[in-house]
């Protein structure tokens, strides 16, 4: 009897399954797909019901000879990428490569890489959902249509070498409204007024001014705050009512994708992209000692809060054990999950809550370890009882005016004994009436003295007199930072949890937004493609529009729609609307925007134009006169000269010991020393990238060939000698797990980006 042969994707989780089962298996790695559509043509036959053309990636030839000579000898063939539309889509592709090569082919699903699951899994085999597969390749398809249609175009209209994409372009609209909202706000003023009080029983506290003869009060300028504080003098405040209510705090659910990545920018700083990376090892398998390598946490890309029975029940005994009866719930807590999320899924959760953050913390990097805890902490508060506090409000009163005070005070910690959520600053209520996003001061923490109805209370004396006047404005929207923005996307209905953390790099890899404090903003380049996608496609980059397709998606993986004609619904109007922008929409490429800056080399006005590195100004007589300067605008829009930029950084000059600053050149930025033109030392921006030569430690920079070639080699060179002609990029491969990825460009597929080893295969629209 032959040895059963079985297909994963990573080679992590390969070695994590093959130590729970014997010798009469074999597990072998794809290593992430093995077929996709042709990287140099569409790929596509829409006269035959968009029949795609795949094609087997370069380097995977041998993977797949191996699998069929395996599968021959095999008794049975097991598919386990991962259970989701893409890891279907992996095992559909490499059946139909083992088609007449292997007797039996069977679906297994591996929610968790654990002893138990997986030779659960194994004892109950399926078949391959082509629910799902159509699914994705309804998605592919739809992306594939609009980059490779719709790039071209913006080359055309704009500058060479930009992309769109269908979701993430609507994730930079999503930004680009934000920031006009900002610009649009103008802020109210507003005031707010404090009494300092003191009854009977100390401590003295705080009642903020709330009405006005029964109304809600609203000053907005100094003098209706004087005149108030004017009427207040003398008055006496009396206790008109103190309201006691027991609230009554739910634990929050266990992980699904989009809250951890929420949750993980919030509290560990964490991008989403290396969230993901870390769940996926947690996932696939870490070296915890002597257990060997071990699947920590369950399927880190879900929309269900489901958990599994056995799991709750450890669980609970875990609890009881620690904290005591009192924080196990009656029952084991079920929680609401969305319509759209597959309840064959579970929630992000331990594998065993047994084993501990503090327990495998040896064993882990620091922020594995980080990430780890949080999905621990969170999983076991989620099986907790409630939190119990106390609320008071107290009302008082001081001749036509109401102050309120309140307190909360925590009387049973509950599931807060081990986790509480974080939040951003931005979350809470509005004030009614203003537009500002501060949240409202609930007094929670804060305690009260013990108050009676009716008792008079002392308006304390001090250099203010009692009474507190503060100016305040209104705030404009914040910026999204990754928290939000994902948040934003989610609630919109736009996008997957297994798609956010490409979304957010892929914007930012395009340079259509940047980070400014944590925060995106867009980019001129970003703002004016928005505004020409959104004027001529009106429907396809509309944020309803986006969501309506992902529901689509959705009814094609239940069955309850055909995925050709989704396709044919979207592409029938996108091609019209492709015609008209091709005819009608104004081009920026080869002009530029005048302006009313001499040129003072030749008299002539110069010009805003698009580069390679960004805007530029550049003199209107080019050719004749070649004459550039960088720019800046100022607040009301208008273009200044800037200085060539000079920012300083943190290192120094290792001939002169002067600070190293920025620079920027024909060929983008570089370092050089402040104390130019004395010392002229020069050297290449780092990428953030570090050398994949084991023990080298540099850093991976950008050159130029004697020819005048961009490339990028350490920069420890000569001592080490690595170089690539493709840019890295400073996000590890999804799929194998290479430390970056590189950026190619072809000229009919544009910029496309993918894994540095061949063997992988792994690419995505650049």
């Amino acid at each position: 009897m032959g040895k059963s042969l079985i297909i994963v994707e990573s080679p992590a989780k390969a070695r994590t399954i093959t130590k729970y089962l014997g010798r009469s298996y074999q597990v072998l790695a794809s290593v992430g797909h093995v077929k996709d559509l042709p990287k140099s043509k569409f790929g596509i036959d829409v006269e035959h019901d968009f029949t795609p053309h795949y094609v087997v990636f370069r380097g995977k030839n041998k993977f797949l000879t191996e699998i069929k000579t395996q599968a021959q000898k095999a008794d049975k063939v097991y598919l386990a990428p991962d259970p989701d539309r893409e890891g279907e889509a992996i095992a559909w592709h490499i059946a139909e490569e083992l088609d007449g090569k292997a007797p039996r082919i069977y679906r297994v699903l591996f929610n968790e890489i654990t002893e138990t699951a997986i030779k659960r899994a194994l004892q109950n085999p399926g078949t391959i959902d082509m629910k799902k597969v159509n699914a994705q390749q309804a998605r592919r398809v739809l992306d594939r249509i609009v980059g490779y249609m719709l790039s071209p175009l913006l080359w055309k209209k704009v500058r060479r070498g930009l992309s769109a994409g269908r979701v993430q372009s609507v994730a930079v609209r999503l930004i680009c409204e934000r920031e006009a909202e900002r610009e649009a706000f103008e802020p109210e003023e507003y005031w707010t007024i404090t009494a300092k009080l003191e009854g009977h029983a100390p401590p003295p506290f705080e009642a903020k001014l709330h009405e006005w003869q029964g109304q809600p009060i609203h000053i907005r300028t100094q003098a209706e705050a004087d005149r108030i504080v004017a009427a207040l003098q003398g008055a006496i405040f009396t206790v008109s009512s103190v309201e006691k209510t027991e609230k009554r705090r739910n634990p929050p659910p266990p992980f699904i994708t989009s809250r951890l990545q929420q949750e993980a920018a919030r509290k560990l700083k964490f991008s989403a992209k290396k969230t993901m990376m870390i769940a996926q090892r947690l996932y696939e398998g870490v070296d915890i000692g002597q257990e060997g390598p071990v699947g920590l946490i369950t399927y880190m890309r879900t929309d269900s809060t489901r958990v599994a029975a056995e799991a709750q029940v450890e669980a609970a005994q875990l609890i009881r054990e620690r904290f005591g009866d009192p924080y196990v719930p009656a029952a084991p807590p079920v929680y609401k999950t969305a319509k759209t999320a597959q309840e064959a899924h579970e929630a992000i959760r331990p594998t065993s809550v047994r084993r501990d953050p503090e327990q495998v913390r040896p064993f882990l990097e620091d922020d594995v370890y980080r990430l780890y805890k949080l999905i621990w902490t969170r999983f076991v508060a989620s099986q907790m009882t409630r939190g119990v506090d106390e609320a008071t409000k107290v009302d008082i009163r001081a001749n036509d005016f109401l102050f309120r005070a309140t307190g909360t005070v925590e009387k049973f910690d509950g599931y807060r004994r081990v986790y509480v959520e974080g939040r951003e600053p931005s979350e809470g209520e509005s004030r009614p009436g203003l537009s500002e996003r501060e949240p409202v001061d609930e007094g929670e923490g804060k305690r009260l003295p013990e108050l009676h109805e009716g008792e008079q209370l002392r308006l304390l004396a001090d250099e203010a007199g009692g009474l507190v006047a503060k100016q305040h404005f209104t705030q404009p929207p914040p910026r999204y930072n990754e928290a939000l923005l994902i948040r934003e996307l989610e609630e919109r209905g736009i996008g997957r949890p297994s798609t956010y953390a490409t979304i957010i790099s892929t914007i930012q890899e395009r340079g259509y937004v940047e980070k400014e404090d944590g925060r995106f903003k867009p980019t001129d380049l970003g703002r004016l493609v928005n505004d020409r996608l959104v004027r001529y496609f009106p429907d396809i980059f509309d944020v309803a529009f986006t969501a309506r397709m992902e529901s689509q998606l959705d009814e094609i993986e239940e069955g309850e729609k055909d995925w050709v004609a989704t396709v044919k619904e979207f592409y029938t109007p996108f091609v019209k609307d492709l015609e008209k922008a091709e005819e009608n929409m104004e081009g920026v490429k080869g002009r530029g925007e005048p302006t009313q800056i001499v040129c003072e080399k030749c008299g002539q006005f110069m010009v805003v134009k698009w580069g390679r590195h960004g805007q530029f100004l550049a003199c209107s007589a080019y050719p004749t006169c070649k004459n550039t300067k960088p720019f800046m605008k100022d607040q009301e829009g208008i273009i200044h000269v800037a200085e060539r930029v000079e920012q300083k950084t943190d290192e120094v000059c290792e001939k002169c010991g002067s600070p190293l600053v920025t620079k920027r050149g024909r060929f983008g930025e570089f370092l050089a020393c402040s104390n130019y033109p004395t010392c002229r030392v020069t050297k290449p921006v780092t990428l953030g990238v570090r050398c994949p030569v084991e023990g080298c430690g540099g850093e991976l920079v950008q050159r130029r060939s004697r020819k005048g070639r961009v490339f990028y080699s350490c920069s420890r060179y000569p001592t080490c000698t690595f170089a690539i002609w493709n840019r890295p990029i400073n996000r590890p491969c999804p799929t194998c797990h290479a430390p970056f990825l590189v950026e190619k460009y072809s000229r009919h597929a544009g910029p496309t980006i993918h894994c540095p080893q061949e063997a992988c295969g792994y690419q995505e629209a650049g």
